[in-house]
C-alpha cells in the first residue's frame, strides 16, 4: 500500500491546475462542448483502468470534474499525483 503524502509534500507536488480538497485532489477541465467532455471522461476511464487507480468523475455541460484519492491508504498518495500529471498531459 502506498504511503499518504504529508501536507507539504502535496503542496510541493500538486500539478498545475489541481487543488486540494481535504483528502482529495481535484481539477475541473473545461471543454468547448458537452461531447468533448464526455470523450475526455471516457479517455480518463481508460487510463484509470490501465493504471488501476480510479477517480470520481462528474460530467457537466462543457466541463468534467476529476477527483483522486487513495481510499485504501486514507488520503493523497504519489499515485494520485501521477494520475493528475497523466491527465494534464492529455489536455
Amino acid at each position: 500500500m502506498a504511503d499518504v503524502l504529508s501536507d507539504d509534500e502535496v503542496d510541493e507536488q500538486l500539478p498545475e491546475g489541481w487543488d486540494r480538497d481535504g483528502d482529495e485532489i481535484v481539477r475541473v477541465f473545461e471543454f468547448d462542448d458537452y461531447m468533448k467532455g464526455v470523450n475526455f471522461a471516457q479517455l480518463t476511464g481508460e487510463i484509470a483502468e490501465a493504471q488501476f487507480h480510479h477517480p470520481e468523475l462528474i460530467i457537466r455541460y462543457e466541463e468534467v470534474e476529476v477527483r483522486f484519492t487513495s481510499h485504501e491508504a486514507g488520503g493523497i498518495t504519489e499515485q494520485d499525483i501521477e494520475m493528475a500529471d497523466i491527465l494534464n498531459a492529455e489536455v
